[in-house]
């Protein structure tokens, strides 16, 4: 099919909504200034290309055409994940609408609500850490009372056995009291804020690679990849390296004996958290190339006591998006088959504004 811009309207380009011409192969006759953008892509770079060579897994489009075509009026699709072929980080959600012209090419409306789908996801993610901190709170007043009456009770033993080798028993009862005495206190945390100090974020991710490689197998090979412009972060020294170091381990347990574990830092300009718009956010991405979350707690992942592991705690994601959040950030993730992303995002100091 020719390139068609002198037949479309040219006022298309002013336009937010994504607009794509195909023929009836799917090959790109047209696309205006937002499908350029979308997609990562130049007018004359995507004029005479097929759809399937711009759009990674583009089944779900590609049916959405074969069905607008078949009953020869337009039909929609919702939330339709898509990802340019140009751009292996980019990832977007799409309502998309086909309509058939009369020339038998059909238009292609792409509206991008990845935004408003992430601010959705966020609103969720916030108000579910609300609920899990009082699930905590209750779970934890629950051990700590018995673990008490636990230790007393190993202590007025000890004093009572004859035997040496009889007190050690006790003693080890008495440690590992007080050691979940300690994971108690940690989970119902500090009632005191974070104390704050402007610090490289680097210096953090570093100290947290280096605790990860000595924990790592032979066939586990962690990657840095860096963005030297992130300026000075005002946070918790102590806490977001515990986040960072319970996102790391979970991904290091994803893959297993062999794989890849990516830490990975950004600038975020213009970023939004939750209700909050940031002018710049630091992104920290852990990736692994492992099995992916199991789709079944794809939605409760944070969930403190949630796992799909059998001998995890379900312990380590929760507390960290609580740390996260007492920073006025969060974690939020993508996970697929050989790509899991966790992402740690922190407003930097004092940018943030309504």
């Amino acid at each position: 099919m020719a390139a068609v811009p002198g037949v479309m309207p040219p006022n298309l380009d002013s336009l937010s909504t994504a607009l794509i011409v195909v023929d009836a192969h799917n090959v790109v006759g047209y696309l205006n200034a937002a499908a350029q953008t979308l997609l990562a892509v130049g007018l004359n770079q995507a004029t005479g290309q097929a759809l399937a060579a711009l759009v990674r897994d583009e089944g779900a489009i590609t049916d959405l055409l074969a069905r607008c075509r078949e009953a020869s009026e337009p039909i929609s699709l919702r939330q339709i994940k898509l990802q340019p072929m140009m751009r292996d980080d980019s990832h977007h959600v799409v309502d998309c609408s086909a309509n058939l012209l009369e020339s038998g090419n059909v238009l292609l409306e792409l509206a991008d609500t990845t935004r408003q789908q992430r601010m959705n996801r966020e609103a969720a993610l916030l108000t579910q850490l609300d609920g899990n901190r009082l699930m905590v709170r209750q779970l934890a007043h629950e051990i700590k009372n018995p673990l008490g009456g636990l230790r007393g009770a190993a202590q007025l033993l000890e004093r009572e056995l004859p035997e040496e080798t009889l007190r050690e028993y006790t003693r080890l009862i008495i440690r590992e009291a007080d050691r979940l005495r300690a994971l108690v206190d940690n989970l119902l945390g500090p009632g005191a804020p974070p104390r704050k100090v402007d610090i490289n974020l680097h210096e953090l991710v570093d100290h947290v690679y280096r605790l990860l490689s000595n924990d790592a197998g032979a066939g586990v090979h962690i990657k840095r990849d860096y963005d030297p412009s992130l300026p000075p972060i005002h946070v918790d020294r102590d806490q977001i390296i515990q986040t960072m170091l319970n996102l790391g381990r979970n991904a290091m347990q994803a893959v297993g004996g062999a794989g890849h574990v990516t830490l990975r830092t950004r600038a975020l300009i213009g970023a939004t958290i939750g209700t909050r718009r940031h002018r710049v956010v630091a992104k920290i991405e852990f990736e692994d190339d492992g099995p992916g979350v199991p789709a079944e707690y794809a939605d409760k992942i944070f969930y403190p006591l949630v796992t799909s592991r059998p001998e995890g705690t379900g312990l380590g994601l929760a507390v960290a998006q609580d740390l996260a959040n007492r920073h006025g950030g969060l974690i939020e993730f993508d996970s697929r088959p050989g790509r899991t992303v966790f992402t740690l995002l922190l407003p930097l100091h004092g940018d943030s504004h309504g």
